[in-house]
């Protein structure tokens, strides 16, 4: 899946692209995502400028004339700026149209969104009970200490949770809870406000890094104009099972937590 970093760089990737730009047409190839696309969103967009791109999460905003296209990518979705003529394949779903330039948004498994809404973006039901931007100036040690207090579940659940914080996905999750020394199965509440600190300050470098490589390359996701991201290569823990930590040389572990696949050094990590 897309994680905060794919999508910051998707936004940055495309605007430059639509900026400004008018919509002179929709083409909307499969209506049918998580959930449906408006048979009325061409007659809604044309003729609308872009007046910003933004992020909030794992969401995308086009701020138009007369209110915001929210995009999501799902488990598998990518943005591309194509030529107009250029040929949809299979799974390109919906093409927003610029003259010659064309957005298009593929998405093999269809868990995408593309929703049209006149209110405000964060009085909408997907966004109004986020929690903070991780990178943000309302994020910190001693946030996540308060909100932690009197729980027992998992650390890891705790931070991939997105009403305590958007956008810290399972990869990241792993790899920033190594960088700060905290065992992914330790029990929120029973962490100190010290560690909480570290943990924070780890989540913002390991995504500050990852989006300035370009996000992580899966399986499913590349960058808007086609090119591969490469923090993978900088990964350190996740789906390195078996393999030396980084740091001791221990065999790194995987755990299952909320059905979800973690990785960490047994040693390191406590």
């Amino acid at each position: 899946m897309p994680e905060l970093p794919e999508v910051e760089t998707t936004c940055r990737g495309i605007a430059p692209f639509v900026n400004g730009k008018v919509v002179t047409d929709v083409i909307v190839r499969e209506h049918r995502m998580r959930q449906p696309i408006a048979e009325q969103l061409p007659q809604i967009l044309s003729g609308q400028t872009v007046q910003a791109v933004t992020r909030r999460a794992k969401y995308l905003l086009l701020q138009m004339d007369r209110g915001h296209l929210l995009l999501h990518l799902g488990m598998s979705g990518s943005l591309r700026i194509v030529d107009k003529e250029t040929p949809p394949q299979r799974h390109d779903h919906v093409d927003i149209v610029f003259g010659r330039i064309t957005l298009r948004l593929r998405d093999p498994r269809r868990f995408g969104m593309v929703l049209w809404m006149e209110v405000p973006p964060l009085q909408h039901p997907l966004l109004c009970k986020l929690g903070p931007e991780p990178l943000g100036d309302d994020f910190s040690g001693e946030y996540l200490y308060q909100k932690s207090r009197g729980r027992r579940v998992a650390i890891k659940q705790l931070i991939m949770n997105s009403l305590i914080v958007v956008g810290v996905g399972n990869i990241y999750a792993s790899e920033a809870l190594f960088r700060s020394g905290i065992r992914p199965t330790r029990a929120a509440g029973h962490i100190s406000e010290k560690r909480y600190v570290r943990l924070a300050q780890a989540i913002r470098s390991v995504l500050a890094e990852a989006i300035k490589q370009g996000g992580t390359t899966l399986r499913d996701f590349q960058q808007q104009d086609g090119r591969p991201g490469y923090f993978a290569q900088q990964l350190q823990v996740y789906a390195r099972q078996g393999e030396p930590c980084p740091d001791c040389g221990s065999p790194l572990k995987a755990v299952t937590i909320g059905q979800r696949s973690s990785y960490y050094c047994a040693k390191c990590q406590r």
